[in-house]
């Protein structure tokens, strides 16, 4: 080997002798600074940063040992990385689906929080900004002392949460927000083409998310016609009828509702007239406690229904004997509960109240 040759290897030999010492970049063995992953799911996106956790082990941290002003891996040895199974917005600024690498310059009153196209750098060491997706600026926060660093995700939202950086005594938060409704429809255009198609429930379910949330109203009713052309139920009579209510269209609403009630068994049905009296609705609810009865006489909630309507017409001796007939033949499970009402009903309290 010349001599010149080996003096341009020598720094390269000495720069990966240095890192032996500490740890190796070929084999699996324990690092200094342990590797760690943290996920938070909003609605149905998955955030995850992979992260390795740097100890401050009584040394000056921010300003020292993290330069400020300067581009930080925020973490140690390879990119810190953030993950994102969906598009989403950063301190309101859009960023679509996919792996960042993580990076942040602080500074005292102000942090820049950056997400690198480039991912699988080493550290921030080759960080190019010709590469930045977006950048974003926060304020950091005093916060109680983090020996190892850590990332964390807090005030969580229906459609959004604050991720949190905290090393040594401060935490760097940003926000990060999902427009939930918009990713599950479409997924549910994804889901429902495989085998979930060929049953009822999912399409029932995928069409009580759209109604429940105010969306597309005519894509929901396709979906229930789907579930309905699976199996024709009260779940998805019912689901249709609310479907058609929210559309304006009372007539067919109600039509679907007189076919749920006519398919739905006594316990589908004494659910539903119970659900009727806590909006307030006595009156369709007895309707519906009579219908159970005269489907299923002998069930016990068919009793446990008319005992309800005799109460409410204030014939306690009658509604204490209906009540004793669903005791009598009412499931372990349900006799204490049942065996309360005929107390109650004993003392003539109310128990539609």
């Amino acid at each position: 080997m010349s001599k010149l040759r080996f003096l341009l290897l020598l720094p390269c030999a000495l720069w990966l002798a240095a890192i032996a010492s500490a740890q190796s970049t070929l084999l699996d063995l324990p690092l200094q600074s342990q590797a760690a992953r943290v996920t938070q799911t909003i609605g149905i996106t998955d955030i995850t940063v992979n992260y390795h956790r740097p100890l401050v082990n009584g040394r000056k941290v921010w300003g020292d040992l993290v330069p400020y002003g300067q581009v930080w891996r925020a973490g140690a040895n390879v990119n810190t990385t953030i993950t994102f199974a969906n598009d989403v917005t950063v301190e309101g600024q859009p960023l679509p689906a996919g792996t960042y690498g993580l990076h942040m310059i602080p500074n005292q009153d102000q942090w820049t929080i950056i997400f690198s196209r480039m991912h699988t750098a080493w550290g921030s060491f080759s960080y190019d900004q010709a590469e930045d997706a977006l950048r974003v600026t926060v304020r950091p926060q005093a916060t109680e002392f983090h020996n190892a660093l850590a990332y964390d995700f807090d005030q969580l939202q229906p459609d959004s949460a604050v991720v949190v950086m905290s090393w040594d005594k401060v935490a760097v938060p940003f926000k990060v927000s999902v427009d939930v409704n918009k990713v599950v429809e479409a997924s549910l255009h994804n889901q429902m083409r495989g085998l979930t198609q060929y049953t009822w429930d999912a399409w029932d379910d995928a069409a009580t998310y759209l109604v429940d949330n105010k969306m597309d109203l005519n894509e929901a009713l396709k979906y229930e016609n789907n579930s309905i052309g699976n199996e024709d139920r009260f779940e998805n009579e019912m689901t249709k009828s609310r479907i058609l209510a929210a559309m304006g269209q009372k007539s067919e609403a109600e039509q679907a509702k007189a076919k749920a009630l006519s398919l739905g068994n006594a316990q589908q049905l004494y659910g539903y007239g119970r659900q009727l009296q806590r909006e307030g609705k006595q009156q369709e609810a007895f309707a519906v406690f009579k219908q159970a009865a005269q489907k299923d006489p002998n069930n016990w909630l068919a009793h446990a229904g008319l005992a309800r309507i005799a109460c409410g017409a204030g014939n306690y001796p009658e509604a204490t004997k209906q009540m004793q007939l669903a005791l009598a033949v009412a499931p372990d499970n349900a006799k204490s509960g049942v065996e309360n009402l005929v107390k109650r009903l004993q003392s003539q309290q109310d128990i539609n109240k």
